[in-house]
């Protein structure tokens, strides 16, 4: 998830607003020149590590393509598939470690097969966002970036001791170059100010290639050869639709590489939309979903093509934070420009080009930065008691297996393999772990109820006559009902609210009477209405209902998802009353 400040005083151009031609092409290839070396980087890496760089030009062809048409998707959405918000695309570094155990098992025929099941996994989690929203949580999603960053920073060190076949000067020369790269990284990330940090890697990168030119570690031979416009000679390698025993082992991992994905997706879909509008708006999870459908999009592509899957780029939401310019036209253009820069091959042989002296400073300080923005993750929401455990028991049993430190001799085989990747052992601790903090928790009751006046007299009823309800003080009970009746009364004025009961569900936890109500999905917010529409001065009509709601809750909050609305409602309990359990 991205970490970027919202600016007071608004965005010079909104996402609906357009600048000129001109201004939104520069601003879409600035976002195109902070992103495309990691796009295209990536998979190379890959492929390098996992010793196999045949098909290297289709590899990157496809990653660059497959990033600018679905930025397009993510500006332009198509129903349910895309944000409508200036979110680029591009090749995921979560699946780097994954993606290298892929390749080495069954090349990458294996790699797009993985890649497509990670896609309808995708689609699946968008469909039941408000669902998992309780047990995929910002520490889940952080102590799993963490130990991505973990799995491949030893990847990231072997490439500084890969020095190309074709070198014969000081065994020296490598070593300072990769100490050159990672110091001019570093250096401008930390002692640059406002954009200029945006470019650090990809300064470090291009001082980098050019230092190892001089030093003759780069090979141009390639360069020289390709041609500047058109498709990559290498071949479509195919699918492996065998589903073999590699498959299986794989398969956890790059499920939960994926869950991550749509937890950046998810965070930065958030604050997209909070840096793009002017004035403040609730956030409209809808545009969540779309965001992470249209991920899904991407990498079903991504996996036809065996190329590595992609995510939204955070460094896109900086540019549009420091630019002040949000428009989607932006990012029409840059993924048009991304969409252009694959059908040159020059460009994507110059990449290729990158010796791996110079690649591995680069990726390990983005791993640097992964792990940041994981432990943010982790700390964005609070870290409590619980989250401290989940982190800890995920983190350190994740490096433990992955080492080899944990019952290494004392597995089968299938899983030792399944479990060397930290990331997936961390991963699917976590999740255990998130769960049973969930099942720990008191279970809410539940009461339905047609949404009619009707069912609103059923529900109050049955509501009342409950024993945690009836034994609190009448001043809390008096609250209560007025909540249940106008946020009821609420919902069920939505159109397609007759054809779905609402739900009612409630308990006593925490200090805290808490409401949540499961809804048929409506057009109106609640928090809209009493944040940022201007209500009555009168009070008259169902403004006085909202009124009363606002009055009697604590805490409320509203969520719309394409499959249902949940509206969230806490009243603080009198401390003698605190201790009251369901």
């Amino acid at each position: 998830m991205s970490q970027v400040e919202t600016s007071n005083t608004g965005p010079r151009y909104a996402v609906d607003e357009h600048p000129s031609h001109m201004t939104s092409a520069l601003l879409g290839l600035q976002s195109v020149a902070l992103i495309v070396s990691g796009i295209a980087i990536t998979p190379i890496i890959v492929l390098k590590a996992a010793d196999d760089m045949r098909l290297v030009s289709w590899v990157v062809f496809a990653a660059l393509f497959i990033s600018g048409l679905v930025t397009i998707l993510q500006a332009r959405p198509i129903g349910r598939f895309g944000a409508g918000f200036s979110l680029f695309m591009g090749t995921s570094g979560a699946f780097i470690a994954v993606s290298i155990g892929a390749v080495k098992a069954g090349g990458l025929p294996l790699l797009g097969t993985l890649v497509i099941t990670c896609a309808l996994f995708q689609f699946l989690l968008a469909t039941r966002l408000g669902t998992l929203r309780k047990i995929v949580t910002p520490a889940v999603g952080g102590s799993v970036v963490m130990l991505i960053a973990v799995a491949v920073m030893p990847i990231a060190f072997h490439m500084l001791d890969r020095v190309p076949k074709h070198f014969s000067g000081d065994a020296h020369l490598p070593t300072l170059v990769s100490v050159v790269t990672f110091l001019v990284i570093v250096s401008v990330c930390l002692f640059g100010r406002g954009r200029l940090r945006l470019w650090g890697p990809l300064i470090g990168l291009i001082i980098g290639w050019v230092s190892a030119y001089f030093v003759g570690l780069v090979d141009l031979s390639r360069v020289e050869s390709a041609a500047w416009f058109g498709l990559p000679k290498a071949a479509w390698p195919g699918l492996d639709m065998r589903f073999s025993h590699d498959y299986w082992l794989l398969l956890p991992g790059f499920l939960i590489c994926s869950l991550v994905g749509v937890l950046e997706t998810f965070g930065d879909g958030l604050v997209i939309q909070q840096i793009s509008r002017r004035g403040k708006q609730p956030v409209d999870f809808k545009v969540v979903q779309g965001a992470v459908n249209a991920d899904g999009v991407s990498n079903l592509l991504s996996g036809l093509a065996c190329t590595l899957p992609n995510t939204t780029y955070s460094t896109s939401l900086s540019v549009v934070q420091l630019t002040g310019v949000a428009s989607r036209r932006v990012a029409v253009y840059g993924g048009a420009i991304l969409m252009a820069l694959a059908l040159c091959p020059k460009f994507s042989a110059v990449l290729e080009s990158v010796p791996s002296v110079v690649a591995g400073p680069f990726l390990i300080v983005l791993m640097v930065l992964l792990f940041a923005n994981g432990v943010r993750l982790v700390v964005s929401e609070g870290l409590g008691y619980e989250e401290g455990i989940l982190m800890g028991l995920a983190f350190w049993l994740g490096i433990g297996f992955q080492d080899k430190l944990v019952f290494a001799d004392q597995l089968p085989p299938w899983a030792a393999r399944l479990f060397d990747n930290g990331m997936t052992t961390g991963g699917l601790v976590a999740l255990v772990v998130a769960i049973v903090l969930v099942l720990k928790q008191p279970r809410m009751k539940k009461l339905k109820a047609a949404a009619s006046q009707e069912g609103l007299k059923t529900l109050m009823e049955q509501f009342n006559q409950d024993p945690i309800v009836s034994a609190l003080p009448a001043d809390v009970r008096e609250r209560l009902g007025i909540a249940v009746e106008e946020a009821f009364n609420f919902l069920r004025q939505n159109e397609s609210a007759a054809s779905k009961p609402i739900e009612l569900r409630y308990r006593s936890h925490l200090g805290k009477f808490e409401l949540e109500f499961v809804s048929a999905p409506g057009e109106t917010n609640v928090e809209e209405l009493l944040e940022v529409s201007q209500l009555t001065s009168t009070g008259a009509g169902s403004d006085t209902g909202l009124r009363a709601l606002k009055a009697v809750t604590d805490e409320l909050r509203h969520q719309q998802f394409h499959g249902a609305d949940y509206l969230s409602i806490a009243l603080q309990l009198p401390a003698a009353d605190q201790r009251v359990a369901v």
